[in-house]
C-alpha cells in the first residue's frame, strides 16, 4: 500500500572539517567521557558513512533504541553528533536523522591551540 509519507528523503548535510576540545584543569571537558563509550564509538562509526535514524543505528551496531538514544542525546549535547533532518516511518511517525557534526575531534591538553592547528 502506497504511503503519504515520504520514506527515506535524501540528505544534504556537511560535516564541520573540524572541532577543537582543550582539556585544561580550569574548564574540564565531558567530550572524553563521552566518546570512550564502546557504544558511542559504534555509533560514532556507524555515522561516518551517511546519516542514520535512532533505530537504524540500533540495528546496526546490535543493541537497544533506549541505548542507542541515550548515546545519541550525549553526543549531540556535545556537538559530536546533530539532528539534520526528519524522515517518517511507513505509519508516519517522526524519526530524527542524525549525522556527524565535525570530520575531525581534537584534543589538545593545556590551555592554547598552537598557531599552526587554528
Amino acid at each position: 500500500m502506497p504511503t503519504a509519507f515520504p520514506y527515506r528523503t535524501p540528505v544534504d548535510h556537511a560535516p564541520h572539517e573540524r572541532t577543537n576540545i582543550i582539556v585544561d584543569d580550569e574548564q574540564p571537558s565531558d567530550v572524553l567521557q563521552t566518546v570512550s563509550s564502546d557504544t558511542a564509538q559504534q555509533i560514532l562509526a556507524r555515522l561516518d558513512g551517511e546519516p542514520a535514524t535512532t533505530s537504524d543505528i540500533a540495528e546496526a551496531i546490535d543493541t537497544s533504541i533506549q541505548n542507542a538514544k541515550y548515546h545519541l542525546d550525549r553526543l549531540c549535547e556535545a556537538n559530536i553528533v546533530e539532528a539534520v533532518d526528519t524522515w517518517y516511518s511507513r505509519k508516519g511517525t517522526e524519526m530524527t536523522v542524525y549525522a556527524l557534526s565535525v570530520e575531525q575531534l581534537v584534543v589538545q591538553f593545556g590551555d592554547s591551540i598552537p598557531e599552526t592547528q587554528r
